[in-house]
This record gives structure tokens, sequence and C-alpha cells, in this order.
């Protein structure tokens, strides 16, 4: 199996009441591709500066995603800074540089364009079309947008999510897109967008995943330390799709244990700034925290 994530690769700085980062390896094709490499060979496309530091390079290709696509252009790479309240939901931007990002258009391989398994990670729906018509005949296609692009290019992004089959994005992005203030009422108009499978985040408390025959709801996983959640809901895409990718399987139970393995990927995630945490993670980890989750939400009805 092959899997293509497209994205932004990028530099941030974040400040939390635990602590703060400078210049840490971020970008949504970031922690997709290192969350999906737990489970999925990954093939990333995304753009970085010229004095991007090496280290970062190094540290993807030894999680053996494949950086074939990563193109270095003259100039800086993209950085976002931003900053968290105690309330860690949602993050104050403070600065934003797209950089050599502005001009970023995905020219995919040959390689690129047979991948079987294609992630679109928050970038412009009109970038997102474009890889769409690149890629040849993908089993499987997700993608990911927010409330900047809904508001700003909604036209654009409809079009593209008639070719969708599966979309990840959070609970207020799913009213707006929809229109609609219910969030059950919302996913059904989101979905008949094209996407048949919605998997909608809502930070601390889960994650609700609709598909054509069921609604399936998965608490957080309860940490007793949350320092950074940046990156978090790109962390759950790429463990929800990388073990889609690596089962080949759609059925209702490989969904919810897609969404089971997305959740405990961004629990790890949220444990310390930037990357720092999926450095250190091994399978171990992850198969021990998805059965303690899958612990805490089983039972039985009494007799």
């Amino acid at each position: 199996m092959s899997l293509l994530v497209v994205g932004s690769v990028a530099l941030d700085s974040v400040a939390t009441p635990f602590g703060k980062v400078d210049d840490a390896l971020g970008g949504s094709a970031c922690y997709f591709s290192t969350s999906a490499s737990f489970f999925s060979d990954v093939q990333l496309v995304a753009v970085i500066g010229d004095h991007f530091p090496e280290e970062h390079v190094d540290f993807l290709a030894g999680r053996n995603i494949n950086l074939d696509g990563l193109q270095r252009s003259p100039g800086k790479t993209f950085r976002w800074e931003g900053r968290y309240e105690y309330d860690l939901n949602e993050a104050q931007t403070l600065d934003t540089r797209l950089n050599v990002f502005e001009q970023f258009r995905p020219q995919l391989s040959e390689t690129h364009r047979e991948a079987e398994y294609v992630f679109l990670a928050n970038i412009d729906p009109e970038l997102q079309f474009e890889v769409l018509n690149q890629v040849k005949k993908p089993q499987l296609v997700a993608c990911d947008t927010m409330n900047f692009w809904i508001g700003g290019k909604r036209d654009a992004l409809i079009r593209t999510l008639a070719h969708v089959d599966i979309l990840i994005i959070n609970e207020a992005e799913v009213r707006q897109l929809a229109d609609e203030p219910n969030l059950i009422k919302a996913a059904e108009v989101v979905r008949g967008f094209g996407p048949r499978i919605l998997a909608v985040k809502r930070g601390e408390y889960g994650v609700l995943m609709f598909s054509e025959h069921s609604v399936f709801a998965a608490p957080a996983y309860p940490l007793e330390s949350v320092f950074d959640p940046t990156g978090a809901g790109d962390t759950f895409a790429g463990g929800f799709f990388g073990y889609l990718a690596a089962t080949r399987n759609l059925d209702d139970a490989s969904l919810r244990r897609a969404t089971i393995f997305g959740t405990v990927m961004a629990s790890f995630t949220v444990e310390k700034f930037s990357l720092e945490r999926l450095k250190t993670l091994n399978h171990s980890e992850i198969e021990d925290r998805y059965k303690h989750l899958q612990a805490m939400t089983t039972f039985s009805l009494p007799e």
C-alpha cells in the first residue's frame, strides 16, 4: 500500500502556561506523516525554505517517510506563532508568515500519482483539487480543512469534497460548513457534499465519527499532563488514516478501531511540545494505551 500526504511543513513558536518553544518542527504534513508512519509507509509532499534545519529532515527520514516530494525553495520556511491560555482547546495566532509556502504548487511524481491512499492536509482547497487531478486511481481520499477556507473559499472546498471519501474537521467547522447549529443535522449535510465518513474532532471531549450506518463516539484519552495541543488534530488524522491504509478495510469495526488509534496518537502528541513525544514513542506504548482506552469504554447491558 502507499499513503500520500500533501500539506505544510513549518517552524512553530508556541507558548502555553507550561512553557515555550521557538522554531520547533511543525506543520500539518509533519504531524500527520509522523503519526501515520507508525502504521503505514508514507510519502510526503511539501515545501521548505533553503535554510530549513537538517536535523528535522533527518528525523522525518528516520521515520521511513519518503521525502522525494519535499521541495526546497529559495526563501524562508512557513512560520507560525501561537499562544494557548489555560483553556488549551483553542490557539491564539500571534503571527503567520507563509514565506515559501505562499507559492507552493504541488507537483506529483509518477510514484506519487500512483498512491492508493491520499490525504489532503489543511491547505487551500484549490491546491487540494489540483492534487486530486494529478493522482490516478486512489482507493481512498481523505482531507482536512479549516474555518478560513470554509469562509473564504467555500465553492472551491465544496468542489473538492465531492471527490473526498473521508473528511476530518472540528466541531465548529462542521457547523460552519453546513450552516446548521445542530451537530447531528450538520453532519448529515456535510456528508451530503461527498464524504461518506466524517470524523469530528472535539478537543478534550473526544471524537464523533459518522458513517453510512452508524455514529461512534470516542472519548479523549485522560491525561494528567497536557503541554501543547498544537498538531493534535493532524496527529489524530495520521493515526486514523494510517490504520485504515494498513488494514485496507472500511467496515464499521475497522473505522471504530481507526478512531481509537487516532485518539491514542493525539494523546501522545499533547504530552510535550512539537513532535518531541512522538520522537520517543514506540509501538508497545501505542498498543498499551489502545487497550486501556478500550477497557475504559467497554460496557455490557444488565442481564
